[in-house]
């Protein structure tokens, strides 16, 4: 089992869960993070950290998707450790739909 970051991280990205990642298991996107399952220790303690619920265990039906995306992106983007101010939509994108039409290829900063 790992977990993955999910639709509803987009356009919102907190990074709560960054902090507390003993492995530093995080990738930053222009718009989401992701999660290296690789990497993932399978711990558990980011999931309840995200303030919109986007991380989720690879074992909740209907996430293949998101765990090859996950995989994908954070082969390409830098790492992230350090919280870092949501984005300035988040509010309002929170628990939005079908977020993934929002999804941006383009790396984020990273640490």
């Amino acid at each position: 089992m790992t977990y993955v970051v999910t639709d509803n991280c987009i356009r919102c990205k907190y990074t709560d869960c960054v902090e507390v990642c003993p492995v530093d298991c995080f990738y930053e996107g222009e718009n989401m993070l992701v999660i290296h399952p690789d990497e993932c220790i399978d711990c558990g303690v980011c999931e309840p950290e995200c303030p919109a619920e986007a991380i989720k265990p690879d074992t909740e039906p209907g996430l293949d998707q998101w765990l090859v995306l996950n995989a994908e992106y954070a082969a390409k983007w830098p790492n992230i450790t350090i919280k870092k101010d949501q984005m300035p939509e988040a509010a309002e994108m929170d628990g939005v739909p079908d977020k993934r039409q929002y999804f941006s290829e383009k790396p984020g900063s990273g640490d």
